[in-house]
């Protein structure tokens, strides 16, 4: 669960004062940084180790600090409701009216730790209904420093329902601790003996080898009674094992041809087996036997997808190597809460056969947004016209003309929202065949005949 220091590093320079200071770091430009540096199996690391950081001014000690803080928070799940957000307990308690009693979590963050501004950008990313694409071109700094005394108030009441439908209130153990953080009790000292007391107190809380580190040391433990000794009588009967006749079953399946060798034993791959197959299809293409095998089990088992490991990472170099599977798995994926990032991952792909293959298949199979469909288009005629080679260029152009016209065709995209940029293009290749052919077919669908 801990950090390393190398990820550690990264995390407080995102958060640095330099950085989010700064006219150019807005959140989307935070956002891309910290994509860039952690994957996906890192988010909830990374989510423990932020709530660590604010819940103590000294360590995250500037407004614009936590606002980036917090917006991490919520961008390591913003495709899934902001309830499955882990720590959305955490969250609620950060919007929580500053009231002192016995029930406060002693240690962690209360609503006079964050400012009106603070609490207002809350409030924005929470809703559903909040300018996302607006809200990423603002900058941490501005945001804090915003005066939010004439803007409507948040509905508190509303955003703590909302973020506690699924997990409820923090744990009782949480209210009865001792934190372990402390406030600085010198906040007059240099910037720079500042900067270098905060990562030193970072690296010994986030980056320990035990997965206490990030928890408060000073709860009190539960006492359990010991269990009743268990009366041993004839439960290990077979640690010395009496009598009984034994006969010797001959395995007649052994040394027969492996199932990986042809014919149709492919089909009977036991899990193990087709695991290593999919290890081995996103290096390097799979037989035919193999890719029957694979499909098989998916057809089979749809959940099997969710055991191949298969991130948007790795979804180029299965589209490459083994484009049947990966439709299969896309095709399995498509109602889950990550597909968006998978279709993502195909659009910024490098456009080749085997993509649009994949594409076309999926377009035809299933109801896909119509923005990801324009976005991949876009990008295959982007890459015709910055393709320098000639001959290149020119099959990648024949490419892109017959997959839009089986698109046209089988009516799978709607030509008015795209028939600018694909006449355009059209006439810039016009001495290519396939694209003269296009260009009638457009024309004639505009035309309704």
């Amino acid at each position: 669960m801990a950090l390393s220091t190398k990820e550690l590093t990264t995390l407080l320079t995102l958060l640095s004062e330099d950085n989010v200071n700064h006219f150019n770091c807005t959140l989307e430009a935070i956002k891309g940084a910290f994509y860039r540096n952690f994957t996906r199996q890192d988010h909830f690391r990374v989510g423990t180790a932020l709530t660590v950081l604010l819940q103590e001014r000294d360590l995250l000690p500037q407004p614009a600090q936590r606002v980036a803080a917090i917006f991490l928070i919520l961008e390591l799940y913003h495709s899934e409701p902001v309830s499955s957000n882990p720590f959305a307990a955490f969250l609620a308690e950060l919007l929580k009216p500053n009231i002192q009693d016995e029930r406060t979590a002693v240690g962690l963050p209360c609503g006079h730790h964050l400012s009106p501004a603070e609490i207002y950008f809350i409030a924005e990313l929470i809703q559903p209904s909040a300018p996302r694409d607006i809200l990423l071109k603002k900058v941490p700094a501005h945001i804090a420093a915003t005066d939010v005394v004439s803007l409507e108030a948040p509905k508190v009441d509303l955003l703590l329902a909302t973020l506690l439908e699924k997990h409820g209130e923090l744990p009782l153990t949480s209210t009865v601790g001792t934190s372990c953080l402390l406030s600085d009790p010198e906040p007059e000292i240099d910037s720079l003996t500042a900067h270098q007391s905060v990562t030193q107190i970072a690296e010994t809380l986030l980056c320990t080898t035990t997965d206490s580190s990030v928890e408060t040391p000073f709860e009190p433990g539960f006492v359990r009674p010991p269990p009743p000794l268990h009366k041993v009588e004839d439960e290990v009967t077979w640690l010395n094992p009496a009598g009984g006749q034994f006969d010797i079953k001959w395995d007649t399946a052994m040394c027969s041809p492996s199932s990986h060798q042809g014919g149709s034993g492919g089909s009977h791959l036991q899990n193990s087996e087709l695991l290593e197959l999919v290890g081995k299809a996103y290096k390097e293409s799979l037989s035919i036997q193999q890719q029957q095998a694979l499909k098989a089990k998916i057809d089979a088992d749809p959940q099997f997808v969710h055991r191949i490991e298969l991130t948007p990472d790795k979804l180029a170099a299965l589209v490459e190597n083994n484009p049947l599977i990966a439709i299969e798995a896309l095709l399995c994926l498509l109602h889950s809460s990550q597909i968006s990032e998978y279709l993502t991952a195909l659009v910024n792909m490098n456009m080749s056969l085997h993509s649009m293959e994949v594409v076309n298949r999926l377009t035809t199979a299933a109801d896909l947004p119509p923005e990801f469909i324009h976005l991949y288009i876009s990008n295959c005629i982007q890459t015709c016209h910055k393709t320098k080679d000639k001959f290149m260029q020119s099959r990648l152009v024949r490419l892109v003309c017959v997959f839009l016209q089986s698109l046209i065709r089988n009516r799978l995209i709607n030509v008015q929202d795209l028939f600018i940029e694909i006449e355009t293009f059209c006439l810039d290749f016009n001495k290519i065949k396939e694209a003269t052919a296009l260009y009638k077919l457009i024309k004639t669908v505009v035309s309704g005949e």
